[in-house]
């Protein structure tokens, strides 16, 4: 009978019984008996009270009862500490068993069970098993350490099991060496700054070695570990490649992408005119072809993996186009997929091909995807300058199908193309005037408007067309009404006569009966440009504009090259790096590939770090989306007021008209000196006007230096009737991106103070002493020395209540003293803590409202720019300021050393004495904290 007999029991007054067999003489009874409560225990039963009598089951020879028992002690160990030491003597002694696989299971169990009290007593047992002859022993052990690791750091470094560790990788079992390395390479993400896996070419090559006998999983550890190597020159560089290129033939695909990620990686440093580099590229792209014959699933992780290596090296796949054509059974998110690889290869040798797949997809069934085939057609266009006529035709031909949504994506990418080809193709105007009324999609409306605003004096009646549009002007979303605005504008600069009316019909819309900021905005500015200096408008709104680049959706270089290093991982699949989306850990390295050899390109250049926002080596993750990394300075120009107030000349007009499209400096064009929005509007365009024009992101408002620090004043952390005479007061600092505890020792006792030691228990931030505390003289009676004792935020982390409560004690000659204080939460704050503009909205936007507090600050009389000031001080950085109905709101982003963002706003009223702040973050509980270090800084 099967052991399904097990589950089916639910009589009352079992665990009595259960008592009773477990201490039964019959070892079969007992065996029974076990695998009872084993089954009562995975449906959810309590069976915790049977613990005593379950341990004094492992004393057999039974192997499977032994593991049974295992089974049940790694469960109930957590809840049981005081008893889980009783099954201690066992687990020695199991380790000394003449059977191998005893011995691997006592130490296996042994890193499953996390209870602090008995971690110590298995050091010995584990130290045999690492030496030990059976190499399943061996490997089991080396998993173990990093268990060991994970629930006491420190005990496996002064236990130097570390060092054992690194001797395995020398192991003369290839298992032994992968299961080495994948312990290694856990505990290394957790200590970014350990240097573990200190790969040398000796190690390297046994590295190689093993990678050929081991199994899958073993090979993959391996692999990820070369691919964190570099190489010392090219010829290193070829070598390794050579010998892991069998791997591409592997039946397993994580094999194979991390075999892709390693040869992706040393490829960088091969010089491209080498035959083996050549050689390299096309043993590259059968194993990718072979991925896309797997199932669904596994087809997605391959293509979002080939959409990298594609961007990064195209040459590789361009003869294997047809691979990716989409066929009819594919799931929606293949076929996506498949079609933003197309575009990524097309080239003019294969555009034909393309264009005819393209066409097809363009009458499927599924909307999403007719949608996206129509756009890649317009990409292609812009791609593939030869083939641009075809695909306007091709597009035209799609516009003649009538069908809705075909239509709108048609018309929103012959917009793209009229910016990437003017003069060239404004014949189809007329086709898509027609098409006017079916538009009910914002950005195909936008478009349209776009378009009629662009080519206005092209067509007759584009002043009906526009007028048609104005008439529900407030149903119409953001996007179509500044576009309406806009495209009205530039009617009236080369229509003037006819238009007068209309235009101004669109600002009085804007301006006087929209809540919108930005559509006031735009709509003051153009206004204020219209009346002041029609020429200056003309070059402003009318300004010839650049041509759109041909990939407009590639992942920027820096991020590109982070991602490439993590092929095979879920950062590949979602086109992020780890830091991003692996929240709050201090392990996520920021990798990059390496410079290739002879090019003159340093890895430490300090160009590509500043691209990426933050050096190469840089440990601490921040936890905003990616797109933080490719903003670029775009939204960093100067944005400080004009020293006059009046007009500014036509020549800074046109270069603030082409930022103004991205909402920026509207106080520096319009000047300074406006008040209150009138209440009517002038009946002639030559009025002069004055608006609230503060824009959203505009710091020009006199945001000057930022003060210093602050720092809290001392205070006694241990008075001396608790510490034998010994008095410490102390407070926390922050200079110059270190962290400092400055303490104050005075000796109120009789006897001299010697052999002073520090040391803090774990704690929310991993705060630990960079250095030991140095009194360099012994302290007489009635002395009193300052310490000042640089601190680290690596140290052993858990979560303490108060979070920033902390836990020290101090040894002199006399005792050991312990005390606790809590340090300002902005000890924390780091100096790279200002965020991108766009990725705050961003980042704003994704953190869920549940995570969002709200605070009153009483009682402070600074206005927001001496605010903002006194918080840049302290590493919390303004990074856009608005003014609502006489309310200056700041939005602020603070880092923290542990990669975790605060995102604030503090709303500031001229004459109330009380702010209010809105904190947001991906880790709430920290909020609190962050709002008294507010009310520190801002009230001292």
């Amino acid at each position: 009978m099967t052991d399904s007999k097990y589950f089916t029991t639910t009589k009352k007054g079992e665990i009595f019984e259960l008592k009773a067999e477990l201490n039964s003489d019959k070892k079969e009874k007992k065996k029974e008996a076990v695998k009872k409560v084993i089954a009562s225990m995975t449906v959810g039963k309590d069976v915790s009270a049977l613990f005593p009598d379950v341990v004094n089951c492992m004393q057999t020879d039974n192997l499977e009862l032994k593991k049974l028992v295992y089974l049940y002690l790694m469960n109930y160990a957590k809840s049981q500490p005081d008893m889980a030491i009783m099954a201690v003597n066992t687990f020695v002694k199991d380790c000394e068993d003449p059977n191998p696989l005893i011995r691997a299971l006592a130490v296996r169990t042994m890193g499953c069970i996390r209870v602090d009290k008995i971690t110590e007593y298995l050091c010995e047992p584990l130290r045999k098993c690492l030496k030990d002859e059976d190499p399943y022993v061996r490997k089991t052990a080396a998993v173990c350490v990093a268990k060991l690791h994970d629930i006491n750091a420190q005990l496996v470094e002064d236990q130097g099991f570390l060092d054992t560790l690194k001797d395995l990788i020398s192991d003369s079992n290839p298992m032994v060496v992968a299961n080495a390395v994948a312990a290694l390479s856990e505990i290394a993400e957790s200590h970014p700054n350990s240097n573990l896996l200190d790969l040398n070419p000796q190690s390297i090559n046994k590295l190689l070695t093993a990678l050929n006998e081991c199994t899958e999983w073993g090979q993959i550890f391996i692999l990820d570990c070369l691919a964190n190597y570099t190489p010392r020159d090219d010829r290193e560089s070829q070598s390794i490649c050579e010998r892991v290129t069998p791997r591409l033939s592997h039946a397993n695909s994580a094999v194979v992408l991390s075999a892709v990620k390693v040869l992706m990686k040393f490829m960088e440093m091969l010089p491209k005119d080498l035959d083996y580099y050549g050689t390299l590229l096309k043993k590259l792209a059968p194993p990718l072809v072979t991925l896309l014959s797997a199932e669904p699933e596994l087809q997605y992780v391959a293509l979002r993996n080939i959409n990298l290596i594609v961007q990064k090296r195209p040459e590789i796949l361009k003869h294997e186009m047809k691979v990716f054509f989409v066929k009819y059974n594919d799931p929606i998110y293949v076929k996506l997929e498949k079609l933003d690889i197309m575009i990524r290869l097309a080239s003019q040798a294969n555009i034909a091909q393309v264009l005819a797949e393209l066409k097809e997809y363009a009458t499927e069934v599924d909307v999403d995807f007719v949608r996206k085939a129509v756009r890649a057609i317009g990409r292609c266009a812009i791609k593939v300058e030869q083939s641009a006529e075809r695909c306007v035709s091709t597009l035209l031909d799609l516009i003649q199908t009538k069908v809705n949504y075909v239509v709108q994506e048609a018309i929103v990418v012959i917009k793209d193309i009229f910016r990437k080809y003017p003069n060239k193709y404004e014949s189809v105007i007329a086709t898509l005037c027609e098409n006017l009324d079916s538009l009910d999609e914002p950005e195909a409306r936008a478009a349209m408007i776009w378009i009629v605003g662009e080519y206005a004096e092209r067509i007759d009646n584009a002043d009906e067309l526009l007028e048609s549009f104005l008439e529900g002007f407030h149903d119409e979303s953001t996007q179509v009404q500044l576009q309406l605005l806009t495209a009205i504008v530039k009617l009236f600069l080369k229509k003037p006569t006819e238009t007068q009316e209309l235009v101004q019909q669109v600002l009085s819309l804007a301006t006087q009966d929209s809540d919108n900021p930005d559509l006031r905005d735009r709509g003051y500015i153009y206004w204020r440009l219209l009346s002041t200096d029609p020429v200056a408008a003309k070059e402003v709104v009318l300004a010839e504009k650049p041509l759109i680049s041909e990939e407009t959706d590639l992942i920027e270089p820096t991020l590109l090259e982070e991602l490439i290093c993590h092929i095979g991982t879920l950062a590949s699949v979602y086109h992020k790096p780890p830091s991003a989306f692996v929240e709050g850990s201090r392990g996520v390295m920021h990798k990059r590939l390496p410079a290739r050899t002879g090019s003159g390109e340093g890895t430490e250049s300090p160009d590509v770090g500043n691209a990426a926002g933050g050096s190469a080596a840089e440990a601490a993750p921040s936890i905003i989306p990616s797109q933080g990394d490719l903003l670029g300075d775009l939204l960093n120009l100067d944005l400080a007021p004009p020293t006059t107030t009046g007009p500014p000349p036509p020549t800074s007009g046109m270069q603030m008209g082409g930022m103004d499209l991205l909402g920026g400096g509207l106080d520096s064009l319009m000047g300074s000196g406006f008040g209150a929005a009138p209440a009517v509007m002038p009946a002639s365009l030559n009025a002069p006007v004055g608006g609230g024009l503060g824009d959203l992101f505009d710091l020009g408002g006199g945001v000057g230096m930022p003060m210093g620090a602050y720092i809290p004043p001392k205070t006694v952390w241990l008075p001396a009737m608790k510490a034998k005479g010994l008095e410490i007061s102390g407070t926390f600092a922050r200079r110059a991106g270190v962290i400092q505890m400055e303490l104050v020792l005075t000796n109120k006792a009789m006897s001299v103070m010697t052999d002073f030691a520090i040391q803090f228990n774990r704690n929310s931030f991993g705060l630990a002493p960079a250095g030991p505390l140095q009194v360099l003289t012994p302290l007489g009676p009635n002395q009193t020395i300052e310490v000042s004792l640089p601190l680290s935020t690596v140290g052993p982390v858990m979560k303490m209540d108060p979070l920033n409560n902390l836990q020290v004690a101090v040894k002199n000659n006399i005792d050991v003293f312990y005390f606790s204080c809590q340090y300002p939460i902005s000890m924390l704050f780091v100096e790279d803590g200002k965020m991108e503009r766009q990725v705050f909205l961003a980042t704003w936007k994704d953190i869920p409202n549940d995570n969002e507090s709200q605070f009153q600050i009483q009682d402070c009389h600074l206005n927001s720019d001496a605010a903002s000031n006194k918080l840049q001080g302290s590493n919390i950085f303004t990074i856009a300021k608005r003014t609502v109905e006489g309310q200056d709101m700041l939005y602020m982003s603070i880092k923290l050393s542990n990669g975790i963002w605060v995102l604030a706003e503090l709303k500031v009223q001229a004459g109330n004495p009380n702010y209010t702040i809105s904190l947001k973050c991906r880790a709430p509980e920290v909020s609190q904290c962050v709002f008294q270090c507010y009310e520190a800084v801002l009230k001292n």
